[in-house]
C-alpha cells in the first residue's frame, strides 16, 4: 500500500462541502487518480484516527483551454472522493 499521504492530497473546503458535513458527516477530499476506494478507505483511517463508513470517487476531466494566441492546453485530470464517517466521528480540518 501506497503512503496515505500520497493518497489523501488534500481537503476540499466548499460551500458544498460544509453542507454535505453539516447533513450527513460526508468530508470531500482530492485524492490521486490511480487511487481506488479500499486504498482511500483505510488512508482517511489511518491519516484521521476515525471510521470510515462509504467513500465515493468521482474523475473530474481537465478542460481545453487557450494558453497563448491560437495553442491550446489541457488542465489536469483529477479524482475526488466523499467519504462518509461513523455515527460519532469527526475530522477537524483547521
Amino acid at each position: 500500500m501506497k503512503d496515505p499521504r500520497q493518497i489523501i492530497k488534500r481537503a476540499l473546503l466548499t460551500e458544498k462541502g460544509t453542507i454535505l458535513k453539516e447533513q450527513g458527516n460526508k468530508y470531500i477530499f482530492e485524492v490521486d487518480v490511480k487511487a481506488n476506494k479500499i486504498e482511500i478507505k483505510k488512508a482517511i483511517e489511518s491519516l484521521f484516527k476515525v471510521k470510515v463508513k462509504d467513500v465515493n470517487t468521482m474523475i473530474n476531466h481537465g478542460k481545453v483551454k487557450k494558453v497563448r494566441f491560437n495553442i491550446e492546453g489541457k488542465r489536469s485530470d483529477w479524482k475526488k472522493a466523499v467519504v462518509q464517517l461513523e455515527k460519532d466521528n469527526s475530522i477537524e480540518l483547521f
